[in-house]
Formats: C-alpha cells, sequence, structure tokens
C-alpha cells in the first residue's frame, strides 16, 4: 500500500490531470490512496475570495468566484466530452453550497471562515479527478478526507486528534482500497461538530503523512515539478543539484526554516514508522528524485533556504527596563496567542527583535496587543536566508555588498535577514 499525493501545479489544467492518470498507470498492482490539492492556484484565488466577502466588496468577490468557476469548467470541459456527465452536477453542488456562505454577511471569526470557504477547492479537485479516473477506467473511490482526519477547532492550522484519527482511517480506507483506488483531499480536516478545518498553508503533505502513518504504508511519494530535493530553488539560483538522500533529521531540519518542496509537519508521522519519503516529478516520473529515510547523515552539500514575506518586529520596553526572563515570557506568550511563527530572534539589553512571517492581519492585530507596553517599529518587505553547510566562500558571496537587518551563525548554519529585492 502506498500514499501519493499531488500538488496544484500537477493538475493545473486537463492536459496535467490526463498526465496524472498515466503516472498512477504505472502502478498497476498497488494499493495506492492519492491525496489531492486544489488545483493550479485555486487556493489564492479562494483567498481572494474570501477576503472581498469579508471586507464587503461583493463586486470584487462575485469577479473573483468567477474566476474560480471558469478555471474548474475549463478544467471539466476539457477532460469530459459529454457534457451530461454527472461531474457537471458534482461541481455545481459544491457551489452552491459555497454560495449560500457567501449569500450571508460574515458572522463568524475569520479564521473559521477562511476553513469553511478556501477549503472548497480541494473538494473541486479532487471531485472532478476521481471523476476523471473513474471514465479513463482507473476504478476510483472518492473519500471525504473531513471524516477521516479528525482535529480540534484550531481553525486554519488545527490539531490533530491522533486516536481518532487512525482509527476512522482504518475503519474506512482498507475496504475502499480492495474495490480500487482512493482519491481524498489534502489540506483538510474535520471537527466533532462535522466543521471543516485545514491543517495549514501547503498542508497536503501533512495529509500524506498522516493517512501513511495510520495505514502502514510501504512509503509515500510527493509528486513535484522538480526533479526532487535540490540545494536551492531553481527559480532563485542557477544550477542548483539534486540531493538523493536524506536524513529525516535533515529534512526536518531544511522544512524548518522554510523549504518549500514539503510541509514542515510531514517528516515526523513517517520517521515514528520509518516509511521513506520519495519527492519525485510529475514531468519526469522516470528520474531518480530525492528518497528521505532513516539514513545517516553525511557531508551534505551547501543547502540555501529562501523564505518570503518576512518582518521584523522591534520591541522596546516602554518603562526602560531591561528585557528580562519575565518580559521573554510574557512576549512569547503574546506572540502565540497571535499565533506568529518565530523565524528568528535578537535581543539586547533595552530591545527585542523577532523575524516573523508577514501575516498582515495577525501582524496588526499582534501589534496593538503589544503596544500597551512596548514601543514597536515593523520592517517588512524582507527575507530570510538560511545556508545549511555552509563553506566560508559562499557566505562571503551572499553577504558582499548587501544590509543585513539581523545574521546569526550556529556551527555551519547561517540566518541572515536581507531585502526582499536582493539578487542572491
Amino acid at each position: 500500500m502506498r500514499v501519493f499525493k499531488f500538488g496544484g501545479a500537477s493538475i493545473k489544467d486537463a492536459e496535467s490531470i490526463q498526465n496524472v492518470a498515466s503516472i498512477v498507470r504505472r502502478f498497476p498492482n498497488d494499493s495506492l490512496v492519492i491525496v489531492i490539492s486544489a488545483s493550479g492556484k485555486t487556493t489564492n484565488a479562494m483567498e481572494l475570495v474570501l477576503k472581498a466577502y469579508w471586507e464587503r466588496d461583493l463586486e470584487e468577490m462575485q469577479a473573483a468566484l468567477n474566476k474560480v468557476k471558469a478555471h474548474h469548467k475549463a478544467l471539466t470541459d476539457g477532460l469530459f466530452p459529454n457534457l451530461e456527465h454527472p461531474v457537471y452536477n458534482e461541481i455545481h453542488d459544491i457551489l452552491i453550497d459555497l454560495e449560500w456562505i457567501l449569500e450571508e454577511e460574515p458572522q463568524d471569526e475569520f479564521d473559521y471562515l477562511y476553513d469553511q470557504i478556501v477549503g472548497t477547492g480541494e473538494l473541486l479537485s479532487t471531485t472532478i479527478v476521481s471523476a476523471y479516473f473513474n471514465e479513463v477506467n482507473l476504478k476510483t473511490t472518492w473519500l471525504d478526507v473531513r471524516d477521516c482526519i479528525k482535529t480540534d477547532n484550531t481553525y486554519r492550522d488545527a490539531n490533530i486528534n491522533w486516536e481518532e484519527t487512525e482509527g476512522a482511517i482504518k475503519e474506512k480506507v482498507p475496504t475502499l482500497l480492495t474495490q480500487g483506488l482512493v482519491i481524498t483531499q489534502g489540506f483538510l480536516g474535520g471537527t466533532t461538530e462535522n466543521f471543516t478545518t485545514t491543517l495549514g498553508r501547503e498542508g497536503s503533505d501533512f495529509t500524506a503523512a498522516i493517512f501513511s502513518y495510520c495505514l502502514d504504508a510501504q512509503d509515500m511519494s510527493i509528486w513535484k515539478d522538480v526533479p526532487g530535493v535540490l540545494t536551492a530553488d531553481p527559480r532563485l539560483f542557477d544550477h542548483p543539484t539534486l540531493v538523493e538522500q536524506l536524513s529525516y533529521s535533515e529534512a526536518i531540519e531544511m522544512t524548518y526554516y522554510g523549504a518549500q518542496v514539503i510541509h514542515p509537519k510531514t517528516i515526523r508521522p513517517l520517521q515514528n514508522k520509518t516509511i521513506p519519503l520519495h519527492v519525485k516529478s510529475f514531468i519526469d516520473p522516470e528520474g531518480k528524485g530525492t528518497v528521505i529515510g532513516a539514513f545517516e547523515d553525511k557531508n551534505y552539500p551547501p543547502m540555501i533556504v529562501v523564505k518570503k514575506e518576512q518582518a521584523i518586529l522591534r520591541m522596546v520596553s516602554k518603562d526602560f527596563f531591561f528585557v528580562d526572563e519575565v518580559k521573554f515570557s510574557k512576549l512569547f506568550e503574546t506572540l502565540a496567542k497571535h499565533r506568529i511563527k518565530v523565524n528568528m530572534t535578537q535581543n539586547t539589553a533595552l530591545a527585542f527583535s523577532v523575524c516573523v512571517n508577514d501575516d498582515a492581519q495577525k501582524i496588526e492585530a499582534l501589534i496593538a496587543d503589544l503596544e500597551m507596553n512596548y514601543e514597536v517599529k515593523k520592517i517588512e518587505g524582507l527575507k530570510l536566508v538560511t545556508i545549511r553547510h555552509t563553506s566560508e566562500a559562499l557566505f562571503d558571496r551572499i553577504i558582499d555588498a548587501r544590509k543585513i537587518y539581523l545574521e546569526e551563525k550556529i556551527g555551519s548554519n547561517i540566518q541572515l535577514v536581507m531585502n526582499k529585492e536582493e539578487i542572491l
């Protein structure tokens, strides 16, 4: 039994979905659970729908929603010559459920609405892919992941109830696998009250890892538009090289620092049961890819991770007392309250600086809270560059003539915060 995860880029159009079907056909003797993300940039588009809905810009909301509808109509039209195919009614019903939410003025918290609205993308994509697989004689069952992955009510970053989740997956999935493939949604979960939750942005990798863990999968594969795990982002650096083998611990370090090829929560469930993770290319399925597993750490080449959309918050106590343990404790309590992830810190006697993801809505509320006790300065438009296993030559080349806002060196790892416009 294997678990495959296909992201938005792999199903961005009808031709891409056909390519996914061709990849799946390569594994005729395997039981496959296939986790699917929203198609293309649908999650971004749904976030625009939500933003306009929240701000009551109904004209913009409808325009954004029409783009989502048009994208999925293009998918179905490109895959199903028969315009009377049942998938059209299934897509219509999903969109009607969404429109019922959007017809009412916002009454709930933003994060709750985010999960109910934005999560629609995965329901649409999996419905289309599942219907197409059945159309081309890949016998498939569509599974609502919200009936399997049970979470608390922490919307936009839900915590897994592992006992309930494992019980539900083991109860439902093995029987379905005797009938053929199983397709389900990434990113989503469900509460005991049957509300939709999400597992954090780009959380479909984590979904696949949950299924792998609960089903004791032989292995898990993430199919990407890159050859595997590379030493740097090919969109930012010329000629990065493929890392064919990574230990679990090295992969955890890379995802912690912001490597986007794998979601940060993905590795631990796999490591706990020694399940190998393959990162493969859907463009070149025959390529070697990267395997992550119970390997000993070796002499890895320098690897660069760039985390965009960063900001520095510099806090100075209004009472001019030292920033001591008590103040640190209260500061981190406030950060946790607003669910702000700290990527880097630096302190002096009177000031404390943090580098954080620049989520405008969360940061605005955090600053309002902090300003009761601190003078807060925000520096935005930044990126965080992490160099693992660095060489002196590489370090010197990257910092050369660049303004560095924060810098930290631990062993052979270096982190630098700089302007996002800086070319590395």
